[in-house]
């Protein structure tokens, strides 16, 4: 068994989901069916059940689940011990976070960052903000940039870089949305509003629609705050963004911020890791300089 052999099994044991797998780390279907199978015929017994609709660990399965967590961290602590003996850090540091952080504010940390570690090699991967803490947790990524869930899990760190500001958005286009909000009393009953599919930023707009009792007309729900704003800029409907992803969003003209009393809870953005991997050579340095930033 190879550490990535142990990295992908691992993620399949705690999605239970082969396609998922597969995309999230980057690997064709019949890839991890080989890498499964290569593991079961070694071990000698099945990892999994699975049929047309489920994948389930066998009592194996979870055994060995138990012993790939251990042996990979072993492997990240014999990673550290060698790092601590060489003079310059080196290696590679996997960091996850949305496309518009990506250049909004991770450049600023990886000028500071290189400085300081000029050997090590940066593996970037963006998506949905929402998935942040799963990436870390699955070991799909050693640091991420994301807003700082409601509840973050008593394993991670999060250490704060800056604050956003919330922004309600409306088309600019002529549509059905604009004809519903151009009244002198708004009735958000009737105004198609397009939810965020899950992560701080829906736990927000849950929280808005209690608060002022409206019984929300839902046309989508999406990934993404990016796509938000896409949907936004089509006439869909109205929704809520951080003001960075307004403000770099390709298609920022076409949508208007609209005026409101209500105060939403700005985004604590920051970088967040394992507790346990806090002292590792290239994440402390990393996080050290987010400290300063």
């Amino acid at each position: 068994m190879d550490i990535r052999s142990a990295q992908l099994f691992l993620h399949l044991a705690s999605s239970l989901n082969y396609a998922r797998t597969s995309e999230q780390m980057f690997v064709s279907p019949s890839t991890l069916t080989r890498v499964i199978q290569r593991l079961e015929e070694e071990l000698g017994s099945s990892l999994f059940e699975r049929d047309n609709r489920t994948v389930k660990l066998t009592t194996a399965g979870s055994r060995f689940q138990r012993f790939v967590r251990l042996w990979l961290d072993e492997w990240h602590q014999l990673q550290l011990d060698l790092q601590l003996a060489s003079s310059e850090l080196s290696g590679t540091l996997r960091i996850y976070c949305t496309v518009t952080a990506s250049y909004s504010h991770l450049p600023a940390l990886l000028d500071k960052f290189r400085l300081h570690c000029p050997k090590a090699e940066i593996q970037l991967s963006t998506g949905d903000a929402a998935q942040a803490i799963d990436r870390i947790k699955q070991d799909e990524a050693d640091v991420a940039i994301a807003a700082r869930p409601e509840q973050l899990p008593t394993t991670m760190y999060f250490q704060s870089i800056a604050s956003l500001p919330v922004r309600l958005i409306a088309p600019v286009i002529p549509c059905r949305v604009n004809d519903l909000l151009a009244g002198a009393e708004v009735n958000w009953n009737e105004i198609p509003l397009i939810l965020p599919e899950h992560g701080p930023a829906r736990s927000r707009f849950d929280r808005w629609l209690k608060d002022c009792n409206i019984n929300p007309a839902v046309v989508a729900k999406v990934d993404g705050h990016e796509a938000l704003v896409s949907m936004v800029a089509l006439g869909s409907g109205v929704s809520i963004v951080p003001d960075p992803v307004l403000q770099h969003s390709p298609v920022k003209e076409r949508v208007r911020v609209l005026e409101h009393q209500y105060p939403f809870q700005p985004f604590d953005l920051g970088i967040c890791m394992l507790a346990k991997r806090q002292q590792e050579p290239l994440i402390k340095s990393f996080w050290q300089l987010a400290q300063k930033s």
